[in-house]
Order: C-alpha cells, then structure tokens, then sequence
C-alpha cells in the first residue's frame, strides 16, 4: 500500500470516529457505513486487507491495550464461563457453521466448510469492547465479554490451521488437531509466562519515561513475534504479558503512567478506527472475486449462514450458563444467579469483527497439486456479509435490548461509596505517615508548608464524599464540579497571564513551557479523566 492511500485510510477513519463520539451513534458501525460507502467512490484506491500485516502489526497491539485495561482479577473470578465461550463456544461455532455450509453449498468439501467455520467463530475483541463500553452493561457480563473476546482468537486462528491442513492436502487427524490446539495454547501462555516478570522488571528499572514507553509500545509485538517463532499462540503470549503489566502497573512511575495512558489511547483509537473502516472498504475487493456464484444464491447462503451464526451462540450460551449450576453444589453457592436477561445479551452480543477478515484473506488461492481452493472466494464472501450482518444487526440493538431488558447497570453511587471509602483509609495512612516525618527534626517545614500538605491532603479526601452529597440547585454541579469548574477557569487566568509575559518577552519558551507544565499537572490533578 502507497503511503498516500494509508496517511486517507487513517486520517479519514480518524475524522469520522471523532465525529461520532460527540453523538450518540456507534462508532464502529458508522465506520463500517462510511468505508462502505467510500469504496465506491470513483478514484478511491483500492484497500486489500493484507493477513501479513493484519494479524501480526494491528492483532498485538489491540489485544495488549484491551487486555491491560481488563482487570486481572475479574477475569480469573470469571474464568469458567470465559473458558466456555473463548474455547467451548469457538470450537461448537467452528463445527456447526461449517456442517451447515457442507449441507448447504453444493460441492463444498466438509475441510473448506470448516476452513470457513473457524472463520467466523470469534467474536471481536475491539467490537466487544466498544459495545459494551458504550452501552454500560454489569460489570460481571462486561467482564465475561472481554475474556472471550481476548482469548478466542487464539482458539479460532488454532481451529482454522487444522482446518485448513486438511482442505489443502497437507493431511490432518483429529488426534492431530487436538495436539495442535494444546501445543499453541500451553505455548503460547508459557511464552507468556516466561516473558512477564523480565519485562516488569525492564520497565520499572528504566528511569526514563520515554524509554519506558518505548518499551511498552514494543512489547505486544515482542510477546507475539517470541511466541509464533515456537509455533505457540501469539494471542495468547500478548494477552498474558498485558494482563500480568497491567495488574502492576502500580510499581511503574507517575510519569510513565500518565504519557503510557496517552500513548495507548491514541494508538488504540487509531487502530480501531482504521480497522473498522477497512471491514467496509473491503466490499469491492470480495465482490470481485465472487466469481461464478450468482448474487440471489450467494445472498441466500449468506442470510443462512448469518441465523447459524446468531443462533449457535444461543445455543451455546443457555447451557453453558445453567449446566455447570445444576452440576456443582459449589457454584450454586460460591456464584450469584445468572438471569435470562443476562444470558440473552452475552448470547446476542457476539459480534464479529476484523480477525475473520483476516484470517479469511490468508486462505491461499491453490491446495496441494495446484488446483484451486474450493470456493475461496465465496467463503471471503461469507465472511464478510456474517461480519457486516452482526455488526449491524446486533450492534445496532444492543443498546435497545439492553434498556427494554432493563439490565442493571453499573451502580454509580455504590462505586462512588467505596471510592470515598477507599480514599478515606488511604488519607489516614497518609497523614500517620506525615505526623511521623513531621516529627523528625530533619524534616522540618515553616508551618504554612506543613498546613498546605495537610490541606492537598483534606482535599483529596472530602472531594470522593463531595460528589456524594446535595446538587446545587442553579447549575446542578455537585460541590465538587463547582470545585473543578472554578479551579480551571483559575488555571485558564494563569496560562493567559504566562503567554502574555512570553509574547512580552518577559520569560523565555523555555520557561512558558515549564509553567504551562506545572499547571497541566495541577489541571490533571483536580480532573478525573472523562470516561468513553
């Protein structure tokens, strides 16, 4: 790809994905119309999704950023119904879709039929994540959808090498399958395993946060590259590493963790964008290779293979969520109820995404002797409409089911009580801590020093309990966004003041730059990040 069509690709996905966050429309989707619509533009380059740079550049770093955001210890309290459906589901999904392709497609060998069933068994880890971002579902089904979508990768990329040694002639068992599938995935989280703690301690003894995030922009790629090098599964060395830094991303400093946070935002934003953007652009691409299956029959293949997608995952989801209750006296106690509710969701929201397209376009165009693969090209079709269908259809009412099901959402003041909670015992230890060093005449401070410390540390602690109390009943802030409107509109009166002196040449750029710095920090202190 030229550099010009890529520098569109990026800057145009960019554009419309920071144009839909200020409505209350689906970026993804928007982003999947938009691509679709520009592929038919007169003089639009053609964008052909590329399984060499797909899988190994655009798969590391958006399973890293979506994995170190996942809480460690959510997803090991969740980890049977994660393995059920990041490996269970992906296998029944690989089986069913590509039985029923074989009885459906005329002279479709079972091998391609289940070349295609790996395909389009996993769900997307960007698409799960930005849907259940934006639609504010529990914690616990969040929690479930991201597990599966950050491990089934690895099951499906697995499932789809079998599949396709088979249909290639290069001669598959099941036996052989089976060996396959465990070597990649004890591999993968062994290379996982082996590479965590080096690279924490590489991270937390570089002093320079530059550095520091250098290194964290090369470890996805690192883990994936170590791990396909022994044959293992790359997705699941990142997806360990990621979960493991993470976890710990405490023991790293101020400094790193604030430029990290904005580094990750970027890339993952830009990456999400571009992936989604290209789904839509490939609709030429897989139209022009259809071939000889007509458009009403191929059409007709595509709505049935769209309702076994749908459906399977329900089939799936009810017995997974309600068997293992019914056979364990310890999951009964040890778990809250599931609802219907719940369960109609994580069977509805299994949208598919990139990864399929991906894999699909690594289907090579001959098999074994030189004859061509059997319905490649209808398989890409497929594919793509199955990937198009669930980002539609079931993205598009995700957010109505979920407020006609009336699923409880994240309870905001419970959160805000254990915050404040939290913040409370933190300030206590805090201030021990200040009355100890307070003590020693080595440290010694003039008293207004010693009450400022007192006061930033007041402050950070009735600012949770704050947000707690009585709205004002003129502007509807709480006393805390009162607190933090009036604190920028200060700090906005200081950074006029610093620029006039600059363009006065009162102070230097040099020193500009420092005090606007010292007020960002400050700025940053009194804002919580704004959530998606």
């Amino acid at each position: 790809m030229d550099a010009l069509p890529l520098l569109l690709l990026v800057a145009g996905s960019a554009a419309v994905a920071g144009t839909v966050r200020r409505t209350r429309l689906s970026a993804p989707l928007v982003l999947v119309a938009v691509g679709l619509a520009v592929s038919y533009v007169p003089g639009v380059p053609q964008y052909t999704l590329d399984p060499d740079v797909i899988l190994p550049l655009l798969l590391p770093p958006l399973l890293y950023t979506a994995a170190s955001d996942s809480s460690y210890l959510d997803l090991r309290a969740q980890v049977r119904p994660v393995a059920l459906l990041s490996v269970g589901y992906v296998l029944f999904a690989t089986l069913v879709v590509g039985w029923v392709a074989y009885l459906l497609v005329p002279e479709l060998p079972l091998t391609a039929a289940l070349v295609l069933g790996a395909v389009v068994a996993p769900p997307d880890a960007v698409a799960a994540t930005a849907v259940a971002r934006r639609v504010g579902l529990p914690s616990r089904i969040t929690t479930i959808l991201q597990g599966e979508s950050l491990v089934n990768d690895a099951t499906a990329i697995t499932a789809y090498k079998v599949a396709l040694a088979a249909a290639v002639g290069e001669g598959a068992s099941w036996a052989g399958g089976v060996e396959e599938f465990l070597l990649a995935a004890v591999g993968g989280v062994g290379v996982g395993l082996v590479l965590m703690a080096p690279l924490h301690w590489l991270r937390t003894h570089l002093r320079e946060a530059l550095l520091q995030n250098t290194l964290s922009l090369l470890i996805p790629f690192v883990a994936y590259g170590v791990a396909e090098r022994f044959h293992a599964s790359g997705v699941l060395a990142v997806v360990v590493v990621a979960l493991y830094l993470g976890h710990r991303a405490w023991q790293v400093d101020f400094a790193t963790r604030l430029q990290e946070a904005a580094v990750w935002k970027m890339v993952a934003f830009i990456l999400e964008s571009a992936v989604f953007a290209l789904i839509g652009l490939q609709l030429p691409v897989v139209l022009d290779g259809l071939g000889t299956y007509a458009g009403a029959e191929a059409a007709w293949y595509a709505v049935v293979l769209f309702l076994v997608v749908v459906v399977a995952r329900f089939v799936w989801v009810y017995p997974a969520t309600y068997l293992p209750r019914l056979l364990s006296r310890r999951i009964r106690e040890g778990e809250p109820d599931p609802t219907p509710q719940g369960a109609f969701v994580v069977g509805w929201a299994g949208m598919r995404g990139v990864v399929s397209l991906a894999i699909a376009f690594s289907i090579p165009a001959t098999v074994h002797g030189g004859g061509d693969f059997p319905a490649r090209n209808l398989i890409l079709f497929l594919a793509f409409t199955t990937v198009i269908g669930t980002l539609v259809v079931q993205g598009l009412t995700l957010p109505t089911l979920v407020r006609l099901l009336k699923l409880p959402g994240r309870d905001r003041q419970r959160e805000t009580l254990a915050e404040a909670q939290a913040q409370a015992q933190a300030s206590r230890a805090a201030e021990a801590k200040l009355d100890a060093l307070l003590a020693d005449e080595r440290n010694a401070l003039p008293t207004p020093l010693a009450d400022r410390l007192r006061t930033v540390l007041e402050r950070r602690r009735n600012a949770v309990w704050e947000r707690l109390g009585a709205v004002n009943p003129v502007t509807g802030e709480t006393v805390d966004d009162t607190y933090r409107r009036l604190a920028r509109h200060m700090i906005e009166a200081e950074r006029e003041v610093f620029v006039k002196l600059r363009d006065a040449r009162y102070i230097d750029d040099e020193m500009l730059r420092a005090l606007l710095r010292r007020l960002d920090l400050e700025e940053a202190a009194a804002y919580r990040e704004a959530e998606d």
